[in-house]
């Protein structure tokens, strides 16, 4: 079994690690791809953390972690990859770190939280990108940038007990389903229910994985949503603002 052309055939030691995956008929070509991608994670919160945990795990060869936040307390209760002593440092070079921890074979680098200045530098090093933060002002910087580029993305958001998911790109992007941030609520001022940030997390993890793997993305123009109380899921087809 090779997993894949990129970078040559894997060892026996990265066979090991992802033989569970390698057994998945989809991905069982697909290893190499990962391991030569480069995938830009903004935002190492709740969301962030799944997403970074299971890429790294996957075997994505370098995980770029945006955020500019450091730890909190209040944190810990979803935030899966800090632990009560990390309080105060940075999240995105923890992160960084722990993803090493995970896989010695992925290459995770922390980078500082996305701006104006810096966001078309920071797209230029990924071949995936996902939004997992939940600045609201870098989730629309990152929009508008992709879209420009002309790049898809993976894109969450949660809150209280709901959640949901898409793949976003020229077609349909942010501003068609959510033109801006007004009304919006941050779990600063709702709250959120922690296991709920690893669902959605999951999620996003897996269309990530799809995006580098060559496989079609499942939520591509499509809003998937969660509710955390029923356990009922949806799927909405999304339109341009201006074809409905």
């Amino acid at each position: 079994m090779s997993g894949g052309v990129e970078g040559g055939a894997l060892s026996r030691a990265e066979v090991s690690r992802y033989s569970r995956q390698l057994l998945v008929p989809e991905f069982a070509d697909a290893q190499g791809r990962l391991r030569a991608a480069r995938v830009l994670v903004v935002g190492a919160g709740g969301l962030g953390c799944p997403v970074v945990q299971y890429l790294a795990g996957a075997g994505v060869g370098t995980l770029l972690i945006a955020d500019g936040d450091t730890v909190s307390v209040s944190n810990l209760h979803r935030q899966t990859l800090y632990m009560t002593a990390d309080v105060g440092r940075a999240k995105a070079e923890v992160a960084a770190a722990r993803a090493q921890a995970v896989n010695p074979f992925v290459r995770a680098q922390a980078r500082p939280a996305v701006t104006a200045q810096n966001v078309t530098a920071l797209l230029a090093e990924a071949d995936v990108v996902v939004d997992a933060t939940d600045n609201f002002e870098a989730r629309y910087l990152l929009a508008d940038a992709c879209v420009a580029a002309g790049r898809a993305w993976v894109w969450g958001a949660a809150g209280g007990t709901e959640g949901m998911a898409s793949v976003f790109g020229p077609q349909v992007g942010l501003r068609d389903v959510f033109p801006s941030a007004a009304g919006a609520e941050s779990c600063e001022l709702i709250g959120v229910v922690g296991p709920l940030l690893g669902v959605v997390g999951g999620m996003m993890a897996l269309e990530a994985l799809k995006l580098v793997a060559g496989l079609p993305p499942g939520l591509a123009g499509v809003l998937w949503t969660v509710d955390a109380l029923s356990g009922r899921t949806r799927q909405l087809r999304l339109t341009r603002e201006k074809e409905r």
